[in-house]
């Protein structure tokens, strides 16, 4: 008799952040990184290799960005029910950094970034199905308005609702997800760059900005 496999449960990224053992990662968007310095393309494959024999890897594989100087790691689950962290990641991510602790490796989370595409628009329905057709997305499980890339490795799409045309202001904007320890010095830096703060009003959850002809960004931290 065979049984079925219990889903695993989802968990936000909040409860991610409040676990112990968890200084090399950040939490960016619904996903959790890690980034470790190498000092060579072999160093940086030589640690790859070593989270594939990590137990348990086949089954909860993080993705992986080798770099000739420097490994990203994520986790995230996505799934036709499920996008986002699962009650599983805490340890994973702890067991990833024991591993590399022990090859001698340096987290900086000071690299990461991730971004988001936002899209206003009057009718969502009437708008997705083109942005699903050209970028060949699939709908994200919980919110299926949005679309995220299923190989895991570009920007996602998310559609925010207007009420109303807005002719004057700029109808898709970027959201840079920066970890939260990072996102004043990213602001500073982006407004003495020219640009200008829009409102504060969600901070420190995130916070609205424009460069210097009014097109806006939005630097968040979860």
């Amino acid at each position: 008799m065979t049984t079925t496999p219990t889903p695993p449960k989802k968990i936000r990224p909040a409860a991610f952040r409040e676990e112990p053992g968890l200084d090399d990662w950040r939490v960016l968007g619904e996903g959790a990184c890690a980034h470790y310095r190498t000092g060579t393309f072999a160093e940086g494959a030589a640690f790859v290799a070593a989270l594939a024999a990590l137990p348990g890897s086949a089954d909860r594989a993080p993705d992986v960005d080798l770099r000739p100087d420097g490994v990203t790691v994520r986790l995230i689950t996505l799934t036709d029910e499920l996008y986002g962290l699962t009650e599983g990641d805490p340890e994973l991510a702890r067991r990833i950094s024991a591993l590399a602790a022990e090859l001698g490796l340096t987290a900086d989370p000071s690299v990461l970034t991730g971004v988001q595409v936002t899209l206003d628009a009057l009718d969502i329905p009437a708008v997705t199905p083109f942005w699903h057709a050209l970028l060949g997305y699939v709908h994200r499980a919980g919110s299926p308005e949005d679309l995220v890339d299923p190989g895991r490795r570009n920007a996602a799409f998310y559609f925010q609702r207007m009420t109303a045309p807005r002719p004057q202001r700029n109808r898709v904007h970027v959201d840079v997800w920066v970890p939260h320890d990072q996102a004043e010095s990213r602001i500073a830096a982006a407004l003495a760059a020219g640009g200008r703060l829009v409102t504060a009003e969600h901070a420190p959850s995130h916070w609205v900005l424009a460069d210097p002809e009014g097109n806006e960004a939005c630097v968040g931290t979860l």
